[in-house]
Parts: C-alpha cells; structure tokens; sequence
C-alpha cells in the first residue's frame, strides 16, 4: 500500500477556498486506514492550528496528519544540539515547535539563530541576528521560499529573509524545509514507510517535485497552484504523473489495486484521463 505526503496550499486549498475534489479524496483515504501526512513549509501555524483551518474548509484530520517545516526544524536541532537555545525570527508555530523538543528561546548568546516566516520582522531583529550570527551562532532556515501567497497578495517568505541575513554576513543557511531530505525523511518515519512506498503530491516544481524526486518518492504534479504546464520543459526533473487538479485522484481504489499487483499504477487511465506517456502526463 502506498502512503502520500500532500501539500496544502494550492493542492487542498487556495487562499480560502477548498480545491474541488480535495475532501473526497482525504475521506477516501481516511476510509481506507491510507497512511498520510499534509506537509507544510509555513512554519507560523502550529499542527493544531492548521488542523483547524482544514476543519473549517470541511476536511476532518486530526493533529497527527499535519507535519510543517517548523516541526522538523525543531527536531533536526535537537538532535544537532539536545536543549540548545535559540534566538527566533519566527511566529507560534516555529517557538511551540522549539519547545516542545527542548529547546529555549533567548536574545543573547544563541546556539543557533533560527527563520521562519513572520509579520512581526523589524530592522532591529535582523541586525540583532546578523550581530549573533557574526558571534558564532549557526544559521537555520526552515525553508527556503522566497515569497508567501497571503489573502491580499505575495509577502516575502523565509528564503527571502535569510538571504538577507545571508548577504550581510557571509554565512549560508542550512535549510530543513521542502525539497530537503531531512524534512521529508523524518515525515516517512512518522508514517513507518520507506520511498518507494511512498507518493508526493504537490503544485510547486521547485519544493514538492524536488524533494520527492530527490528522495525516490513517486510525485504527482498538480496544476492547480504555482507551476503551469508550459512551465515544465524549462525543469530537468519531471514528476511522474501531471493532473489538472486533486479532483483527478479521486480513484484511489484503482491506484491502490495497480500498486498492489506490482502494476505501475502511473502508466495507465487514472481519474477518466488518459496519459500522453510513459512519463504520466495527463491531459487537462
């Protein structure tokens, strides 16, 4: 049996609206006792909080089905570095994250100066940072994306943060968010499963796809976020199979019964759509 790490934003819902199709599939899946995990490279929520909001779009998960980038930051640093401490450019969910692993937020002396995304960033914090990380503290991102789509249009992500941190002094960030293997190995872990068990479903070519490709995962496109299909010649990796939307997967049944007869469930008809290749593309 498969499991699946799911993106969110552009793959379950978009700005306040629930993608058609999304909560039939997560029933079905529910259902079905399928293992999953909704991944998240928004560190400002904590699980219960994005667990929340998927119950006020009508998809019903518990805190256990949400994983963020904040989470595995936290356990990467506990593991580097048991009851460390950290100076924070961040919201909630990155501090809840922190310390429920051990760790401790303070403005002097950090091990490491740790960034996620925020609306509370002033000149005062990143010049405190910059002074810290100077000092020797250790730069950690947890994710690298440059912008965030909010309600009333884009604001600058994590990624763009950093790199400004990074510019001024010298020192790169290590990132744990999507595409990187740390995050997305210790989501498998969480669901007891191992890549080739496991399939990736995204909207963003450059942190879901990566990331999946990266580790061997199988990966599904979908269309209806960030990446377009004219967008995906200009990529030297490619996911395994491109679908409009998540409507697209609602016949997981069949998925499922392809996989387990050792079939490749991608090279053949998967939602009423035929693929163009062997490579999975499916007509829109």
């Amino acid at each position: 049996m498969f499991g699946y790490l799911i993106d969110m934003d552009g793959v379950i819902y978009r700005g306040q609206e629930l993608i058609p199709g999304a909560d039939r599939f997560i029933r079905e899946l529910c259902e079905h006792k399928v293992p999953f995990l909704f991944l998240t490279n928004n560190s400002q929520r904590t699980r219960r909080d994005v667990a929340t909001r998927l119950e006020r779009l009508g998809i019903s998960v518990e805190e256990e089905h949400i994983f963020t980038c904040a989470m595995a930051t936290a356990r990467f640093l506990a593991r580097q570095k048991p009851n460390g401490t950290a100076f924070v450019i961040g919201e909630g969910g990155l501090l809840t994250a922190l310390h429920t692993n051990g760790y401790s937020i303070v403005d002097k002396d950090p091990d490491y100066v740790v960034v996620g995304e925020g609306r509370t960033l002033n000149f005062e914090m990143v010049e405190t940072a910059v002074g810290m990380i100077l000092a020797g503290a250790k730069l950690v991102a947890t994710n690298m994306d440059p912008n965030c789509p909010t309600q009333s249009g884009t604001r600058p992500g994590c990624g763009a943060i950093v790199a400004m941190l990074e510019a001024a002094t010298g020192v790169k960030a290590f990132s744990v968010g999507k595409p990187s293997p740390v995050m997305l190995r210790a989501a498998l872990n969480d669901l007891n499963l191992v890549a080739d068990e496991t399939i990736m479903i995204g909207d963003t070519m450059e942190t879901d796809i990566l990331g999946g490709v990266q580790l061997g995962l199988r990966t599904i496109l979908v269309l209806s976020g960030g990446t377009h299909r004219e967008d995906l010649p200009r990529y030297t990796y490619c996911p395994d199979i491109v679908v409009a939307s998540i409507n697209d997967l609602n016949h997981f049944q069949l998925v499922r019964e392809f996989a387990e007869s050792s079939t490749d469930p991608f090279s053949n008809r998967i939602g009423g759509s035929t693929t163009d290749s062997r490579v999975g593309f499916v007509s829109a």
